[in-house]
C-alpha cells in the first residue's frame, strides 16, 4: 500500500516546512532520498523493497522538486539533513536506516554527521557532494540530458529521455527540479569542506557504487569510505550512476543486509 502526506516540519533558522512524503509498506523503516532526477528514480525500488521484505519505506520530495515549494532559507544539503531529521522526529521513528543516492546520499552523509539517534544506519549509493581534484566530476550542468545518461549508466540506450517528445508538464517539471538543484548543490555540485567533516561520523556506513559510474567517479565512493570510519565500500557490477534502476536486485540485498546487521529487531 502506498499513502502520500504532507507533513510540516520546522527547522531551527527557517521555521515551518512542508515535506510531501510518499510511504511504501510496513515494517522496518527506511528513508530513501532520491537524487537530481526525482522521486521518481527511487519510487520503483521503494515499491521493490516494501514488497520484498517487511519494511515501511519513506520517499520525501525534495522541496522545491516536482512542483513542491521551497522555502526561501532551505537552500543547502546541510538544510535538507536537518529537515529530514526533523522529520524522523515528527514521526516518532526509531532504528531507522536512510538509503540515499546521488545528491540523496550527499544528503544522507550530512544527516549520518547529525548523529541522530533516530538513525540506526546510512547507505551512500553513488553518493555526490566530494571535491576530489584528481578525479573530478563531470559539470552536470553543462552536459545534454544524452550526455548525462551516457556517462549515468551501464546501459545508457535503456534510459535516454527524447525531450523532444515529453509533455511540457513534464519538462516544465524537470527544469523546477533543476533549478532546485542548482540552490541546494551551488554550480560545483560538490562541499570543498565535507571530506574533512566526514570522520566525525559515529553511525554504520555502507557506501555502496556502481562500477560503471562516470557521473561520480568511483573514487568518490572510496573516498567516502575511507574517510567515514568503519564504512563499508561495495561496488556493484554492471550498474552505473542509478544501481536501483539498473541491478535493483543487487542492491536490495546489501541494503537489507545491512539495515538488519544494523538494527536488530528494533524499528519504530
Amino acid at each position: 500500500m502506498t499513502t502520500v502526506t504532507t507533513l510540516d516540519v520546522t527547522v531551527d533558522g527557517i521555521g515551518s516546512v512542508p515535506v510531501t512524503v510518499t510511504e511504501h509498506g510496513a515494517g522496518r523503516p527506511f528513508l530513501l532520498l532520491h537524487g537530481g532526477a526525482g522521486p521518481q528514480s527511487v519510487d520503483g525500488f521503494a515499491d521493490l523493497l516494501a514488497s520484498q521484505e517487511p519494511a515501511r519505506v519513506l520517499v520525501p520530495t525534495h522541496p522545491g522538486f516536482g512542483g513542491t515549494p521551497r522555502p526561501e532559507g532551505l537552500d543547502s544539503m546541510r538544510a535538507l539533513g536537518r529537515l529530514y531529521e526533523g522529520l524522523l522526529d515528527e514521526l516518532g521513528l526509531t532504528g531507522v536506516t536512510v538509503i540515499g543516492n546521488s545528491i540523496g546520499g550527499w544528503i544522507a552523509a550530512e544527516i549520518a554527521l547529525l548523529a541522530s539517534p533516530r538513525v540506526s544506519g546510512v547507505v551512500l549509493v553513488d553518493a555526490a557532494g566530494l571535491v576530489l581534484g584528481d578525479h573530478p566530476a563531470p559539470d552536470f550542468f553543462s552536459m545534454t540530458m544524452d550526455q548525462v545518461a551516457d556517462l549515468s549508466y551501464y546501459r545508457p540506450d535503456a534510459f535516454r529521455l527524447d525531450l523532444d517528445h515529453l509533455p511540457d508538464q513534464v519538462k516544465a517539471a524537470m527544469a523546477g527540479n533543476r533549478a532546485a538543484l542548482a540552490v541546494y548543490g551551488g554550480p560545483a555540485m560538490a562541499d570543498p569542506g565535507l571530506l574533512d567533516r566526514l570522520p566525525d561520523v559515529t553511525v554504520p556506513v555502507l557506501v555502496i557504487w556502481g562500477e560503471a559510474d562516470r557521473m561520480i567517479p568511483v573514487e568518490h565512493g572510496q573516498a567516502y569510505a575511507k574517510a567515514i570510519p568503519n564504512a563499508r565500500f561495495l561496488l556493484i557490477p554492471e550498474a552505473g550512476h542509478l544501481p536501483q534502476l539498473e541491478t535493483p536486485d543487487r542492491l536490495l540485498a546489501a541494503v537489507w543486509d545491512f539495515a538488519q546487521a544494523t538494527t536488530g529487531n528494533q524499528h519504530g
